[in-house]
C-alpha cells in the first residue's frame, strides 16, 4: 500500500478531493493524510468517511510543536502552509512509524495513469523530486527555483529523515513569499538537494510527471492508443498551479501568463480536469455541506453536460 499526504483548506477542497479521487484509480491501494488546514475541511473529510483518507486538524497537527507556534507568528496565511511542508511528512512518520514511503502531492494535481514508472525510478533510493523543467524562455522563473514542491517522496530512513529536518530547520527560519538571499518560500532550499543527498536522491527523468502551465509548451501532446502521451510517453500527472475557479460555471486556468494554450492542451488535459472536478461536486456542495454522491446514471447525464458546459472555460481571453 502507497502512502500520500497534502494539504488544502476548503477553498481547495473539490480539487483536492479531485486529486485523491484519481489517485485511486491510477495507484491501487494507498491511503491519503490530510492536512486540514480548517473545520470545514477537517468536518468534510471526516462526514465523507474514507477509509483510505484520513483528515489531520491543524490542531492535532500543531499539538506540542512550540517551533512551529512560534513561525506561525510572523508569517502570512499562506506562507505558513508553505512553512508546513517538511513537518507533514516528518508528523506522518511518527505518528505511524511503519510507513516507509511517503509522498508529498499537492492538492492541484491530477493523475491519469500508472505511478508505476515513478517509484521505478525511485528504486531503493531514499529521496525524489521533479524539475520544473522551464522551456529557454522561461528560464528566468529559476529564481523561485530549479525544482517544484508538487510532488516529492521520502523514505522512512536516515537520508530521508536527515533531508525532512534540515528542511524544516530553512523553512522554520525563512519562508516567506518572495525571492530574497538566494530563498523562496519552502521551494528555492531543494535546488542544493541533487548535491547534498547525491547518493540518495532522484531527480525524476519522466517527461509524463508534472507537465505544468510553464512547461507543456516543450512536448507534443496529443492522444494515442487511448491514452494522453507527452512526447509518445504516457501523461502520469499535470499540475493545475494557478488555475481559478471563478464561479460555477468559469474558470481562468492560468495559461495566459505563460503564453496561452493549445487546442491539444485544453482537449486532452484541461477539459478532462474540469468534467473530474464537476464528478467531485456531487459529493460536496460548497452551499451545503456534505452531500452523497448521485447515482451511476444521473453522472453519466451530467458528464455528457459537462461537455457543452466546459465551452465557457476561458483561455486568457479565448473562450472555447
Amino acid at each position: 500500500m502507497k502512502s500520500f499526504c497534502t494539504y488544502f483548506d476548503k477553498n481547495y477542497l473539490v480539487r483536492g478531493l479531485t486529486m485523491y479521487r484519481s489517485l485511486e484509480q491510477h495507484v491501487g491501494p494507498l491511503t491519503l493524510y490530510v492536512l486540514c488546514l480548517d473545520e470545514y475541511t477537517c468536518e468534510t473529510l471526516k462526514k465523507l468517511n474514507r477509509p483510505n483518507l484520513i483528515p489531520i486538524s491543524l490542531t492535532e497537527f500543531e499539538a506540542g510543536d512550540t517551533a512551529l507556534l512560534e513561525a506561525k507568528k510572523n508569517r502570512s496565511r499562506v506562507e505558513y502552509f508553505f512553512t508546513c511542508s517538511p513537518s507533514l511528512p516528518l508528523y506522518i512518520f511518527r505518528r505511524y512509524p511503519k510507513i516507509d514511503l511517503v509522498s508529498y502531492v499537492d492538492s492541484d494535481l491530477f493523475f491519469v495513469s500508472s505511478l508505476q514508472p515513478i517509484y521505478s525510478e525511485l528504486g531503493e533510493k531514499s529521496i525524489l523530486i521533479i524539475g520544473h523543467r522551464f522551456p529557454e524562455h522561461l528560464k528566468m522563473l529559476e529564481r523561485t527555483g530549479v525544482f517544484n514542491v508538487g510532488f516529492l517522496a521520502f523514505r522512512n530512513d536516515r537520508h530521508g529523515l536527515r533531508c525532512l529536518n534540515e528542511w524544516r530547520e530553512q523553512c522554520l527560519d525563512w519562508c516567506y513569499d518572495r525571492v530574497e538571499d538566494g530563498r523562496y518560500a519552502d521551494q528555492k532550499y531543494l535546488d542544493t538537494w541533487p548535491v547534498r543527498f547525491s547518493s540518495e536522491l532522484v531527480v525524476l527523468g519522466h517527461k509524463g510527471a508534472n507537465v505544468a502551465p510553464w512547461n507543456w509548451m516543450k512536448y507534443d501532446i496529443r492522444s494515442a492508443n487511448g491514452r494522453t502521451e507527452i512526447d509518445g510517453e504516457p501523461l502520469i500527472f499535470y499540475h493545475f498551479a494557478g488555475m481559478k475557479i471563478l464561479n460555477r460555471w468559469l474558470c481562468n486556468p492560468g495559461l495566459s501568463h505563460y503564453g496561452g494554450g493549445t487546442l491539444a492542451l485544453r482537449r486532452y488535459i484541461y477539459r478532462p480536469y474540469l468534467r473530474a472536478l464537476r464528478e467531485t461536486r456531487q459529493w460536496v456542495d460548497p452551499g451545503y455541506g456534505f452531500q452523497p454522491a448521485r447515482g451511476g446514471n444521473q453522472l453519466k447525464s451530467i458528464a455528457r453536460g459537462m461537455i457543452y458546459r466546459d465551452l465557457l472555460i476561458t483561455i486568457g481571453n479565448v473562450v472555447i
